[in-house]
């Protein structure tokens, strides 16, 4: 696509993926216009640090932009922030933003993500709240004060970040999981069994196989009855039981959706002319047999973005990435390269000091998964290799994977 073309490419959400795919297209050559709109007053910048640094740093924390104003300017990205997308016109090719302006569009991406899950009980307090944004972000951190007595609803990996900062900051931390442990979504249990023992270690209170019945606010906290009728006091009660991908406007534009906008390999929606990327979209994964996934991950929508942009252009390049998952809680890494769940044996290899990584091979023997722990960034090389033996459906010997005097890279050179 040429300069010469009417409308541009335009981008709907400045999380990571739009901001990444905006410049991917500057990258690529492309001179036209860009114009990314978003929501926030913010300058694109990255989420995974809300539920951590930006919770515990003795400063107070600023936005840990993608890309300066300085250079959206340099490479003529127009950023419109503050701004809504209410429609999309797919016959005359534009965007109706919510103040009326209209963007024509020769090729548009929708990066519009996912916004927490709403817990309907928790709906008209006021101690309850959710972490999507930086302004949340700066919202909570006020109430993780010593003593302060925090909840966290949901123990998957935001909510168990959320309760080790809290921790870090003195505060009293609970944890309340419907499911029968934490981290169910994605994390083997004997990980997910070090991270437990470790909150607890740090006296986080964990309830698991625990529901909640009622929330009631008082004047200060809210009245949390659960459902074995237990009831704990919150002067702070974050949700965090997944989250939800915006497809609203691909709703209403007819586009295809179901768990997030369906799009095919090349990240093209039911419209060849608008692509779907990041947190909001279901697409295949060809080392799972075009498995449809949605994926929450910061790395995802990096990838997802910049390959949105080459498309956008022409490129036809398929998804092939292995989808890669982090966390860190306390002194502890969590890293996961592929989807456990496709795995049907398990392997596990320690490398010391604690750590460990699990290997999950299906049932002809490739390398489908490995899910790792340990202290600071110990898995995360081995991590990689394995990462890379998912993606050419690798069969290792599974006694070669046990041994951990047998580098995974010579397993990668065979």
């Amino acid at each position: 696509m040429t300069s010469a073309s009417l409308g541009g490419m335009v981008i709907v959400g400045a999380g990571e993926c739009g901001a990444r795919a905006a410049f991917a297209l500057r990258e690529s050559g492309y001179e036209g216009p860009v114009t990314l709109v978003g929501t926030e007053k913010h300058l694109p910048y990255e989420r995974p640090p809300l539920s951590k640094e930006a919770m515990v740093s003795d400063d107070h924390p600023l936005p840990r932009t993608i890309a300066g104003g300085d250079q959206f300017k340099d490479k003529r990205i127009d950023f419109v922030g503050k701004s809504t997308v209410s429609a999309i016109s797919r016959s005359e090719k534009k965007v109706v933003l919510d103040d009326s302006r209209q963007i024509p569009y020769d090729r548009l991406l929708l990066a519009t993500g996912a916004v927490p899950r709403a817990l309907p009980l928790a709906k008209d307090s006021k101690h309850c709240v959710t972490l999507r944004s930086f302004d949340d972000a700066l919202a909570i951190r006020t109430r993780f004060q010593p003593g302060a007595r925090i909840v966290i609803v949901g123990g998957g990996f935001i909510g168990l970040e959320l309760a080790a900062s809290a921790r870090k900051r003195g505060a009293n931390v609970t944890v309340i999981e419907a499911q029968a442990r934490i981290m169910m979504r994605g994390v083997p249990e004997e990980i997910a069994r070090v991270i437990d023992t470790r909150h607890r270690d740090e006296g986080v209170t964990i309830r698991c196989n625990t529901g909640i019945v009622s929330i009631a606010d008082t004047a200060n906290y809210a009245s949390i009855t659960l459902s074995n009728g237990d009831v704990i006091a919150a002067d702070l009660a974050v949700i965090g039981i997944g989250a939800t991908p915006v497809t609203a406007l691909a709703e209403a534009s007819g586009l295809e959706t179901g768990n997030g906008i369906v799009v095919n390999e090349w990240l093209q929606t039911s419209d060849p002319d608008i692509f779907a990327a990041g947190d909001c979209c279901a697409f295949p994964l060809a080392i799972y047999g075009g498995r449809r996934v949605r994926l929450e991950a910061w790395r995802n929508a990096q990838e997802q973005g910049a390959l949105a942009a080459r498309n956008m252009l022409g490129a036809l390049e398929p998804h092939q990435a292995v989808p890669w998952f982090w966390s860190d809680q306390y002194e502890l890494g969590l890293q996961v390269a592929g989807l456990s769940d496709e795995g049907t044996q398990t392997i596990r290899r320690d490398l010391g000091d604690g750590a460990f990584i699990l290997f999950h091979l299906a049932s002809d023997g490739r390398l489908v998964a490995a899910s790792g722990i340990g202290p600071g960034n110990t898995v995360a090389k081995d991590i990689r290799l394995a990462e890379m033996l998912i993606a050419r459906s690798a069969k290792p010997d599974p006694i070669q994977l046990a041994a951990s005097d047998v580098k995974l890279k010579t397993l990668l050179a065979a």
